[in-house]
């Protein structure tokens, strides 16, 4: 076979191979799933962003019986010292968590802007308790300070 030169069309093929062959090696491979991965953000935003910060660190804070002092550390951290007073006394009188307005702790929680006038804004805290099944809920209306952005209040919601 020596002697036999490739026809034009067999070379043009090898190139062509090679070349794909060498561009598919760079090509990174494709996730088997179109959906994008999970993910989360923040930000410095309004006082109710503050609120349920507050709230999902500390119901893992109550949940985790290994945080140590971490549930008083975000009360000092997110309340105002009026309000830490008053919890205490309101926790002494009824023996339960005054963030919470309960003795247990709650599978999930979400909050909602309300309104904000007079230096401070309103948010509604919807603690969800019992299965998924049967959920059943309380809600509380939680005051923040504009200014601080601190939470100045929490009421069970009328």
């Amino acid at each position: 076979m020596t002697g036999m030169k490739p026809s034009r069309t067999t070379t043009r093929a090898l190139v062509a191979a090679a070349l794909l062959a060498t561009a598919g090696a760079s090509v990174p491979a494709v996730a088997s799933s179109t959906a994008p991965p999970p993910a989360r953000s923040g930000s410095n935003g309004p006082a109710y962003d503050r609120v349920a910060d507050f709230y999902g660190a500390y119901i893992d804070a109550v949940t985790d019986s290994g945080s140590g002092r971490l549930d008083s550390q975000l009360r000092g951290f997110y309340l105002t010292s009026g309000l830490r007073s008053r919890l205490a006394g309101w926790e002494n009188r009824e023996h339960a968590d005054g963030v919470l307005r309960a003795q247990d702790v709650p599978r999930a929680w979400k909050v909602t802007a309300g309104d904000s006038g007079m230096g401070h804004t309103w948010s509604t805290v919807r603690l969800t308790w019992g299965s998924a099944q049967h959920p059943t809920y309380t809600y509380l209306t939680v005051r923040s300070d504009l200014a601080t952005k601190k939470i100045s209040d929490i009421k069970p919601r009328s």
